[in-house]
């Protein structure tokens, strides 16, 4: 069992439930997906890019992700639909955990001049989103390696109800939310 799921069951969810007063142990928020997405704008000029993209993800994921397509044709970004423009991974269980363990104790930390992460990025379903600029900050990313910075979403969606339950969740996990 992964470090942060056992600090979820021992510390997290009973302090969740004293905190709600939840009657029933299913109603306790959890965290339920991590969704990585990347969009590579520049590969209608450069065909590599995806790969080189889709390489980087797979290392700082640990598992291979999908390529995505557009869904319409845009003449001003000269993109044409059912073009390759990104890749995506979503990440559960065992997975996701050791993600979110690495992004909280080691990858945000190295971020230069980092505060914390905000606590305004709920989607008032109890999901949070957040960007971040270079994919240097993972340790397992080789900096002659990679052929450009490019920056990702990640989302971590729960089963919270509201942003409350959601922020609290997150905090008690070890989100370094700032004030």
């Amino acid at each position: 069992m992964s470090r942060l799921k056992e600090k979820y069951t021992s510390e997290v969810a009973p302090a969740l439930k004293e905190t709600f007063k939840y009657t029933s142990v299913m109603q306790i928020p959890k965290i339920d997906k991590i969704v990585l997405n990347m969009g590579v704008g520049e590969v209608k000029d450069n065909p590599k890019a995806l790969d080189n993209a889709m390489r980087d993800m797979g290392i700082i994921a640990g598992q291979k992700p999908i390529s995505t397509v557009s869904r319409k044709s845009v003449a001003a970004f000269k993109l044409r639909e059912g073009m390759k423009i990104g890749c995506k991974v979503t990440l559960r269980g065992e997975n996701m955990y050791n993600f979110l363990d690495k992004l909280i104790s080691i990858s945000l930390p190295r971020v230069r001049d980092f505060r914390g992460i905000s606590p305004n990025s709920f989607d008032g379903h109890g999901n949070y989103a957040m960007g971040i600029k270079e994919q240097l900050m993972f340790p397992e990313i080789d900096y002659d390696k990679i052929d450009k910075i490019r920056g990702m979403d990640i989302i971590i969606v729960t089963t919270a109800k509201t942003d409350e339950e959601a922020f609290e969740l997150l905090k008690l996990i070890g989100m370094p939310f700032h004030k």
